[in-house]
């Protein structure tokens, strides 16, 4: 019972990365539509990786 009050706050943000996670692209489509373009493996500066376009493409959106 003593634990409780540890494993209360964990939770609650474990639950709440979960909730931002469904809003990265999950394809070309939403990565483009998101004003982003997709590359290979990485993204070069000043861009940085915003989704994943397929298995080995992330979808890659400037910083600003």
């Amino acid at each position: 019972m003593k634990i409780l009050y540890l494993l209360f706050p964990f939770f609650l943000l474990l639950v709440q990365g979960a909730a931002g996670a469904s809003l990265a692209p999950e394809n070309e489509g939403q990565c483009k539509q998101e004003g982003g373009f997709c590359s290979f493996l990485k993204c070069y500066h000043p861009y940085h990786v915003f989704g994943r376009c397929s298995t080995f493409m992330v979808c890659c959106k400037r910083k600003w």
